[in-house]
Formats: C-alpha cells, structure tokens, sequence
C-alpha cells in the first residue's frame, strides 16, 4: 500500500509539472507535449495531477476531450480503488 502512495504522489506531480511545461511552451509557440501523452499521464494515475495542472495553468479547458476526459478517467480510478479495497 505504501508503494502505491508513493506511484501515485510521483505520478501526480510529474502530470503537474508536464501540464505546467506544456502551457509555457504553448505560450512561447515552442514544442508541445502530445495531448494523448497528457492523457496517458491521468490514465496512469496522474489524473489528480492533470486536473490540477488544468486549474492552476488554465490549460486545455477549453478541449472537449480533456474537460470530460480527465475528470471521467479520474472518477473511473476512484470507483476501482473503492471495488478493489472493500
């Protein structure tokens, strides 16, 4: 159980931070993060980061797939979480 807290606190911050560089390079018209990449992020475990990120950086609120996507991967992970621990 341990290590899962860990994954996921690591998880969650790198989805943070990719979310976070991802707006700075879209602001400088720079190389961007593949949004399928971003979304692989909250798939993986990082969906609390993803949104976070989408919150705080306002970035990709305004993409359909993101606005439905990351809080529905999140509540999936959550319902699993809740199957698997009772």
């Amino acid at each position: 159980m341990t290590i899962l807290l860990y994954y996921l606190a690591v998880i969650n911050g790198i989805a943070l931070v990719v979310c976070g560089w991802d707006k700075f390079c879209a602001i400088r018209h720079r190389w961007r993060v593949p949004e399928r990449t971003l979304l692989l992020l909250a798939a993986v475990g990082g969906s609390v980061g993803m949104l976070l990120g989408m919150i705080l950086f306002h970035h990709k609120v305004s993409k359909k797939k993101f606005i439905l996507g990351v809080p529905l991967i999140l509540a999936l992970q959550i319902a699993a979480a809740w199957f698997l621990t009772r």
